[in-house]
């Protein structure tokens, strides 16, 4: 058997918020970042653009009808140790039903899903074990934009 060689893929993450201002997470389950916090989300498919696929994975793993609003920032993600690159895109989305609340429906890809604030993502960012209960899209999305929660539609 031959090794696989690295390539990069395109990840979409659905960042959904609320009236508050909170943002819908999850525990992921699986390969890369088991036991970490992460948006809805999954890979772009061939022909999609990032609003249908943030649309999509919002609807597939959460049941929540959303509408994508805008692409909030892009980053930059090298999972060294599973030899995995992405380059994940951030679409700010709307829930179609602003009291709809999210389901896990993809138990097996992820433990729950919560309704968080940026200040608690950004306290576990800045705790001595932020960067091991993120995933890397979000320990790099923080790091690279620190007003993230400012460039949220209001």
């Amino acid at each position: 058997m031959t090794a696989q060689e690295p390539n990069v893929r395109v990840g979409v993450a659905a960042v959904i918020s609320d009236r508050e201002g909170r943002v819908v997470l999850g525990r992921r389950k699986g390969s890369i970042g088991a036991g970490k916090w992460g948006f809805p989300g999954g890979h772009l498919e061939f022909g999609e653009t990032y609003f249908q696929c943030a649309e999509r994975e919002a609807l597939e793993e959460t049941g929540l009808k959303v509408k994508a609003v805008k692409m909030m920032a892009v980053t930059n993600d090298v999972y060294e140790e599973w030899q995995r690159h992405y380059i994940t895109i951030f679409v700010e989305c709307k829930r179609e039903d602003p009291d709809q609340q999210p389901e896990n429906l993809e138990p097996n890809k992820c433990d729950e899903w919560v309704w968080k604030g940026w200040s608690d993502i950004k306290a576990l960012q800045g705790s001595p074990s932020g960067t091991k209960e993120l995933f890397l899209p979000i320990v790099n999305l923080i790091n690279e934009n620190p007003n993230i929660d400012a460039m949220m539609s209001k």
